[in-house]
């Protein structure tokens, strides 16, 4: 099921779901646009992610602190953004850019769903392929 559903993704499609893998924040996924994906505007590749996100494949979090048990300082997803604040949210073309300040937290996140990961992993069937 992963493999067919991944390669009837469009580009611009698969960008979300790489960065929600890698659980990283909403601006990482100018990255791995293609080039005519990255001059799309906002709205436009904000209905993209709409859509991923009411297939249930993902989330979007924002990024807050973390501490390991060994002491070390990092980040991890955070609270849920509801999908009803979602498109104004995304409307906004800051939302889509890394924090001038440096400072992650509370950034937006693309998180991957456990339906999601149907999608960007094999089955075991498909590995035994």
């Amino acid at each position: 099921m992963s493999k067919q559903e991944w390669e009837e993704l469009t580009k611009s499609e698969e960008a979300f779901m790489v960065n929600s893998y890698e659980i990283d924040i909403l601006p990482g996924v100018w990255g791995d646009l293609d080039e005519a994906d990255q001059s799309r505007p906002c709205n436009e590749l904000a209905g993209i992610l709409l859509a991923l996100i009411d297939r249930g494949w993902i989330e979007v979090r924002r990024l807050a602190p973390w501490t390991s048990p060994a002491g070390e300082n990092g980040f991890q997803p955070g609270e849920l953004v509801p999908r009803d604040q979602l498109p104004a949210i995304l409307d906004d073309a800051a939302s889509w850019e890394y924090p001038e300040d440096g400072n992650w937290i509370g950034a937006l996140t693309l998180v991957e769903t456990e339906a999601g990961k149907k999608i960007t992993r094999l089955s075991p069937e498909e590995m035994a392929e």
